[in-house]
This record gives C-alpha cells, sequence and structure tokens, in this order.
C-alpha cells in the first residue's frame, strides 16, 4: 500500500544545545497534535537534516528516540513511519517501568484489578443494554473450557469488553494491555496443561457472571465489589499453580518472566 510522506512545514532551525533532543521534541508535539498523522511517513532524512539545519546523524539520533517510545516505526529500506498508537505508547511505558523497578506478578495483577473495578462501575452508567448484552455473551462463551487456545481468545475478549464498555478512553488500552499479560501468565503458570488451564479459567466462571449480573444491577458498589471478589480470586488461583511455584522459586516476584511478556506483546 502506497504512503503518503507527510509535510513537515516550514523550516524550524534548531539552535545547538541538545539539538536531538529539541528535534525530538518537536516532532513529537507534531504527532501528538495530528500534525503528522498516524501511518504517514515521515520525510527523508535529507529533507529533515535541511529542515532542522542539523546533520544526517542528528536526525538518525532523533528518530531512534521517537522509536524507543513507540511513535515511529523505522522500516529499513521503506522509511520510518508514525505509529502513533495508545496501546503502543501506555505499553512500552509499562512495560520500562515493569523492567527497571523489577514489578511483580502481585502488582501487575493488583493494578489490573483496580482499573478493572473503575471500568466495571463506569460501564454500570454508561454502558447500553445492548453492550452489558454483549458482555454476558462473552462471559457465557467461558462456561465450558476445552481448548487453550480458544479459551485464551474467549477470555482476552472477555476482560477487553469489561474496559471497552467503560467508554473511558484512557482505561481501554491499559486494561487491554494487562488483561492479555495476566492472560498469558495464567497459561504460562499453568506448564501449558489443560487441566491446570481449566482449573484457573474455568474456576473463575461464576465470579465472571456474577460481575456481569453486577453491571446488569446498574449499581456501582455492587460491581465494585464483584470485581474486587473476581480480581482476589484470579491471583489467588493463577499463583498457585504447581508451574508457579517452579517459576518463582527463580524469579520470585516473577519479574523477568513478566517483563518478556510485555516485549513478546508490544512486537506482537
Amino acid at each position: 500500500m502506497a504512503h503518503e510522506t507527510a509535510s513537515i512545514g516550514p523550516d524550524r532551525r534548531i539552535g545547538r544545545s541538545r539539538v536531538a533532543d529539541q528535534i525530538v521534541d518537536d516532532l513529537r508535539e507534531r504527532i501528538l497534535s495530528g500534525e503528522l498523522a498516524n501511518g504517514a511517513r515521515l520525510p527523508a532524512e535529507r529533507e529533515l537534516a535541511e529542515h532542522y539545519g542539523v546533520s544526517g546523524a542528528t536526525i538518525r539520533e532523533s528518530v531512534r528516540v521517537l522509536a524507543t517510545i513507540g511513535l515511529v516505526d523505522v522500516r529499513h529500506g521503506a522509511g520510518s513511519f508514525v505509529t502513533a498508537e495508545p496501546d503502543t505508547m501506555i505499553g512500552m511505558s509499562i512495560a520500562s517501568v515493569v523492567r527497571l523497578e523489577g514489578v511483580g506478578a502481585h502488582e501487575v495483577l493488583g493494578l489490573l484489578g483496580a482499573l478493572n473495578r473503575h471500568a466495571a462501575q463506569e460501564a454500570t452508567r454508561h454502558a447500553t443494554d445492548e453492550e452489558i448484552a454483549s458482555l454476558r455473551a462473552a462471559a457465557e462463551k467461558l462456561a465450558a473450557i476445552d481448548d487453550i487456545d480458544t479459551a485464551r481468545e474467549d477470555l482476552r475478549a472477555f476482560m477487553r469488553r469489561m474496559s471497552e464498555i467503560s467508554h473511558n478512553a484512557l482505561l481501554v488500552p491499559l486494561c487491554r494491555l494487562l488483561a492479555d499479560v495476566q492472560v498469558e501468565l495464567a497459561i504460562e503458570l499453568s506448564g501449558g496443561r489443560l487441566t491446570e488451564w481449566m482449573r484457573v479459567a474455568g474456576g473463575l466462571h461464576e465470579h465472571r457472571m456474577a460481575l456481569v449480573e453486577a453491571v446488569e444491577s446498574r449499581s456501582p458498589e455492587r460491581a465494585a465489589e464483584a470485581v474486587d471478589a473476581h480480581s482476589a480470586y484470579a491471583a489467588s488461583l493463577i499463583l498457585s499453580t504447581p508451574q508457579a511455584k517452579k517459576v518463582q522459586a527463580a524469579d520470585p516476584g516473577y519479574a523477568r518472566l513478566l517483563a518478556g511478556m510485555f516485549t513478546a506483546r508490544l512486537a506482537g
């Protein structure tokens, strides 16, 4: 598919102090404001160098920084493209914190629980009857679990739907990322065995249905209680498998495992 190269506008000569940082700031502002649209190809290195009055090396450094923070995708032989996707930007920030601070499973699962709590409360206020019905349909698909891959996708769909019907644009990418990582963590700690996966994912079915019923009741208080119960039981099931104990012996907080999952999630 042909991509249109974005226009960079009038020249903006940059002072010599912290040149690359200033270029990063300028391009980031243009991307976040929509002036450089998502999917657009950045101007060629030579054009950017002339525009800012700097060397090609400085432009390459600036583009590398933008790529690191998830705003640009460098495709060798094709150019650099704007990739201002909320999931990517949020995901890269969280993944960096997980790796730098050694954030463990309890912190990640706890954060997801808190976000889901807010999402469920927002859903009681803002979701349409049809949207809540779609949440129930997603939950009912998990009544019987007999295949890991199918259940993985159905569980992701249910957890994502909860955030989507909250109609909160910030909650959606946050919950989506963390929910996907929780599902992958559950599968990893089940050792890939269907019996363990059925015990973990299947064991949460009553809690999922209670959560749906709480949202259907349109009671924020009841929804909060249902999410808290679901989150606590999910964490206890996920972290109590035989495989979890083996992994914990080598990685006490599961920090390395989680960092790898975040990285894989973003690369995928």
